[in-house]
């Protein structure tokens, strides 16, 4: 039996038929809960949960392991980062290896504390950071002195 990989419900329905969208786990990794209030939840067994975190470790231990062996690892590691990310072509070269030393080290530490969020932030952040490389415009308008200052930033969190 195939696996339906974007099986999807509202989450009232996990509360009115508890035991038949549960039962669902037993076809299909994980369960979408769509909520009305709030950020959509996603449900999975312990079991699956600690084999993605397996999955995921092994990576990061293997690209670390890599990054670390001489001569040419590194090189290695720049020659394979356009097929997993083809958005680092826009990045000037000096920035690709720094990305991908970022990129090693974020993922160790994260893996190290099994929570992947900052090799998320860190890779979101980079690819923006290609996508004003990828347009003249933006670049320059980003990166022109415009002899202003306009004062201190204030702090986000004041406007949440």
């Amino acid at each position: 039996m195939n696996a339906d990989r974007n099986a999807a419900v509202n989450f009232s329905e996990l509360v009115n038929k508890n035991k038949q969208t549960l039962a669902r786990l037993k076809v299909t990794p994980r369960l979408v809960l769509h909520r009305r209030d709030g950020e959509d939840l996603v449900l999975t067994t312990a079991a699956r949960a600690e084999q993605d975190q397996t999955v995921v470790s092994a990576a990061t231990r293997m690209l670390a392991a890599i990054a670390r062996r001489e001569p040419g690892s590194t090189e290695l590691l720049l020659d394979l980062l356009p097929d997993a990310f083809p958005w680092v072509r826009f990045l000037p070269e000096p920035d690709v290896h720094a990305f991908a030393v970022e990129l090693v080290s974020t993922m160790r530490a994260a893996e190290s504390i099994a929570n992947s969020a900052s090799v998320a932030q860190l890779l979101t952040a980079w690819q923006h950071t290609a996508e004003v490389h990828s347009d003249p415009e933006l670049l320059a308008a980003l990166t022109t002195d415009h002899g202003a200052d306009y004062g201190p930033v204030p702090d986000p969190r004041d406007f949440g």
